[in-house]
């Protein structure tokens, strides 16, 4: 039943053909079976529910399974090789991209292991570029904040500076090693220290109107790092969802080609198995039956048409003898003559009765 044989011409085939027809059965049969497991795998990726994945699968693989009874039904054999060969070469095609169909999702699920390590690369990286992109558009904005900091501590310490050097100059004034050389605390000596003195107050001032400032700038420069920090932890889900059916059909191409290319190989060779169990084989018991069914039918067929044909002509033939012998009466000739001029006459005052209305 599954490889599309007529089950009425094949019972009375002998058992040898039946067991053809059921390997070629088989195939199909377990094709989609695999195409449902395949399906169902890639679209629980995708939906991540079993059951819409289920549902979908059990719908795809009665679809593989149907395409390919299909396939393996509609090549007849005929004795004719390259006749036979070339009605199949369409038919390869499709199963061809059947079998890569089916071959990838569990190409997805042999891989896991492999796809998923190299998706976790993927994903640190678009974290690392992420968060880079996300830094460019508060860095500049930091960096001007904290560039504005840096002046104010500058300053402070320029301040300090200057009364370091100024406690300097009047202590050395008052141990006479610089200045007047006049050891004690003489009238330059205290002018000295009352610039000193002044200076302090202004570096006390300084240092209490920078760290507000500063403590504010901080704050600041806190508040933009804490956006950066939203921002990063806003868009990581995303890129910890990055595991879609695309994303692993990539992760899988970045992987060496060779073992899926022989996964691929051994679907291709299931897929196309039964057509080409179908082109090597002899014409057998059964496709001769087939054959005298199928030209029994068109003999038939093409006699049914000649019979209508001759009927047909024979009744043409027939209709113009009789309408000939018909127009050689003369009753026939008289009614017609009569119903012509009663015809003739309400013309002619239908024709009288719209001049009228319209003068």
């Amino acid at each position: 039943m599954c490889s599309g044989a007529d089950l009425d011409l094949l019972k009375n085939c002998s058992k040898s053909e039946q067991v053809k027809y059921a390997g070629i059965g088989g195939t199909i049969f377990f094709t989609a079976v695999i195409a449902f497991v395949a399906s169902a795998y890639a679209l629980f990726t995708v939906f991540d529910s079993v059951y819409l994945a289920v549902g979908f699968g059990v719908i795809w693989g009665l679809l593989i399974f149907n395409l390919d009874r299909f396939i393996v039904s509609t090549i007849k054999k005929q004795g004719k090789p390259w006749l036979e060969f070339g009605q199949a070469i369409p038919r390869l095609i499709l199963a061809i991209i059947i079998a890569v169909v089916i071959a990838k999702p569990l190409e997805l699920k042999i891989f896991q292991k492999e796809i998923d390590q190299v998706l976790l690369e993927q994903k640190n990286n678009l974290t690392l570029q992420n968060k880079e992109q996300i830094a460019m558009q508060y860095t500049p904005e930091i960096s001007r904040v904290e560039s504005e900091i840096k002046d104010l501590e500058e300053t402070i310490q320029n301040k300090e500076n200057e009364v370091n050097e100024l406690y300097g100059i009047y202590i050395a004034e008052a141990e006479g090693r610089e200045g007047t050389l006049k050891i004690g605390r003489g009238p330059v000596y205290k002018e000295k220290r009352d610039k000193h003195d002044k200076i302090l107050q202004e570096l006390q001032e300084l240092r209490k109107e920078n760290k507000d400032q500063i403590l504010e700038k901080q704050q600041i420069i806190k508040n933009l790092r804490e956006k950066q920090e939203l921002q990063a932890s806003n868009s990581q889900p995303v890129i910890d969802g990055f595991d879609g059916l695309m994303a692993r059909i990539n992760a899988l191409d970045s992987l060496p080609w060779l073992p899926s290319f022989f996964i691929f190989l051994l679907f291709l060779a299931i897929e196309t198995s039964p057509i080409l169990a179908k082109l090597i084989s002899q014409q057998g018991e059964y496709d001769l039956k087939l054959s005298n069914h199928e030209n029994k039918i068109k003999i038939w067929v093409a006699q049914e048409m000649n019979q209508r044909e001759e009927l047909l002509k024979i009744d043409t033939e027939l209709n113009s003898k009789v309408y000939y012998d018909i127009g050689d009466e003369e009753k026939i000739y008289t009614y017609k003559k009569q119903k012509a001029e009663e015809l003739m006459v309400l013309q002619a005052d239908s024709f009288y009765n719209s001049q009228k209305e319209i003068l």
